[in-house]
């Protein structure tokens, strides 16, 4: 075979692998989808792919369902697309989608004037009515219009409209918005607030799920009065997103007759929610249908608080050799020394300063507007919780440190070691045992402090609760479980430190080995 054969056998083959190569990216292109997954009967959490459910990413054994999941399944047909359902909370759908961690918003979203300046929408997929949800036996339960709802203590969900149509309310004690739905059925079913506000499928679904709870659905002119852009719900998109007239093809032939036939068909396959009899057989039942999520939940919020507490302390304590380094005489390491404790100074203000949800946001979110970077959830919150553990470790280490005898440093530079050797062989080992009470608190806080990367969707153990309890709408059951696993590890790792303690100190009492040998000599010969 010549060399020009040859090339030209390569040339083809080469065009081949390549086509091959496309052809394969085309077929995994994903059409990435935020929503919360826990606003039946828009969008639910489930536990097998029954009734037409999608794998939630990142989430082993859960599947999204719902209206938004039907509907996102068509669009991404309609798009030649792989869907993709991305689990985040309501705050942080917005972020997710204009830093590029998803590709649409279908989570019941309306399309408000203030939304419009961010996003932009399609033509609406679906068209509700706003109201209210009451306790059945609550002093709220025979309303029929908002005047009735005088002096009630009345919320809704933060960043919707549904807060502002409050003041529409007469007298109304308007209370703090709340994050999501759990929240405010929590807040119903015990009485802290007497009503907030929803749209009419999710009633439907909070009043069939909990019998103590009651949907008032307002007649004619007797309730709140909203603008069609309220009521309607869109699918959201990055501003200038080319799919953007392909979706909005597809929702002109989803008519209203469909619509609402989606909707009744979703309402009826919702999750129902079995009722036990007793506290005890509830706690149970919760245990034996969500036994596996607690356990990767605990698994997750293990691994992340381990892993940012060692590398954490780390951090500290290279940060705390550091700054006891002598330092030299030469001006310019004088003035790179400078620079050095100035910018460690500042990390550590920082992030002692600030709180660890917002440095996850920040983090997560930030990194990939500012530099487009997509950062994995799982190993942003590692970086998060190793970072902020080492600025206060930092602070521990050189508390450990000043409690060195000064003694010490002095003989050790009599007898002329190095700064290294010095805290090598002299400092480190008496630092790490009087700084350990420390570490371990440090621990024992991120095993807690783990619950806030919630919001950036990190599947650990909080995480894991609140996805059951939202399903399963026994509220106080769940947490009384989750309450439980977080005190067996707290727990259970405060006893384990203790022991490492006792083990580090050794014997109360040394015997020299010269006074042992004599003390075994005396007794041999029976004296005393």
């Amino acid at each position: 075979m010549t060399n020009q054969k040859r090339r030209t056998l390569f040339a083809m083959i080469l065009c081949f692998f390549l086509g091959a190569l496309s052809v394969h990216a085309s077929e995994q292109k994903e059409f990435r989808v935020g929503m919360e997954a826990a606003y039946a009967p828009f969008n639910w959490t489930q536990y097998d792919n029954s009734n037409g459910a999608v794998p939630i990413q990142g989430v082993g054994g859960q599947f999204a369902n719902g209206y938004d999941v039907q509907v996102s399944k068509s669009i991404a047909e309609k798009l030649g697309k792989k869907l993709v359902i991305v689990k985040s909370s309501w705050d942080g759908l917005l972020p997710a989608l204009t830093s590029g961690k998803i590709d649409a918003i279908v989570a019941g979203m309306s399309p408000t004037e203030e939304r419009k300046q961010q996003i932009s929408f399609s033509i609406p997929y679906y068209q509700s009515n706003l109201v209210l949800m009451v306790n059945r036996d609550g002093k709220f339960k025979n309303a029929k219009t908002l005047k009735d709802f005088s002096n009630a203590k009345v919320t809704a969900q933060v960043g919707t409209f549904h807060y502002s149509v409050i003041d529409q309310i007469p007298d109304v004690a308007k209370q703090p918005a709340m994050k999501d739905f759990s929240s405010m059925r929590v807040a119903l079913q015990s009485n802290a607030i007497d009503a907030y506000v929803a749209e009419r499928p999710e009633g439907i679904t909070a009043e069939a799920a909990n019998r103590s709870f009651k949907m008032i659905d307002f007649k004619d002119d007797t309730g709140f009065k909203t603008d069609s852009s309220d009521t309607t719900v869109a699918v959201g998109v990055r501003k200038d997103d080319p799919d953007l007239p392909k979706i909005n093809e597809y929702l002109q032939s989803f008519t209203l007759k469909k619509q609402q036939s989606l909707m009744d068909e979703m309402i009826n396959k919702q999750p129902s929610v079995g009722e036990e009899k007793g506290w005890f057989d509830q706690i149970k039942s919760i245990i034996h249908d969500n036994g596996a999520q607690f356990l990767r939940g605990t698994g997750m919020t293990l691994f992340i608080s381990l892993i940012g507490t060692v590398v954490g302390t780390i951090i500290g304590l290279l940060i705390g050799v550091y700054r006891t380094r002598p330092v030299s005489d030469r001006k310019v390491f004088r003035i790179f020394h400078r620079i050095i404790n100035w910018l460690i100074t500042v990390y550590i203000e920082v992030f002692r300063g600030t709180p660890m949800i917002v440095q996850a946001m920040v983090l997560y979110y930030g990194t990939a507007l500012a530099f487009g970077w997509s950062i994995d959830r799982t190993l942003a919150a590692l970086l998060i919780v190793s970072i902020n553990t080492g600025s206060y470790m930092s602070e521990i280490v050189r508390g450990g440190i000043f409690s060195v005898d000064d003694g010490q440093f002095e003989a050790a530079q009599a007898l002329g070691m190095t700064h290294a050797q010095l805290m090598r062989k002299i400092v480190l080992p008496q630092v790490l045992r009087n700084i350990l009470p420390a570490t371990g608190n440090e621990f024992v806080i991120n095993i807690k402090d783990t619950s806030v990367l919630s919001v950036i969707s990190v599947t650990e153990l909080f995480f894991q609760g609140t996805t059951v309890a939202q399903q399963n709408f026994m509220y106080f059951q769940t947490f009384a479980i989750i309450c439980v696993i977080y005190f067996v590890l707290t727990f259970t790792i405060t006893r384990l430190l203790r022991l490492v303690e006792i083990r580090m100190d050794g014997p109360d009492a040394y015997v020299p080995i010269g006074n042992q040998m004599q003390v075994e000599a005396i007794h041999k010969n029976g004296g005393q």
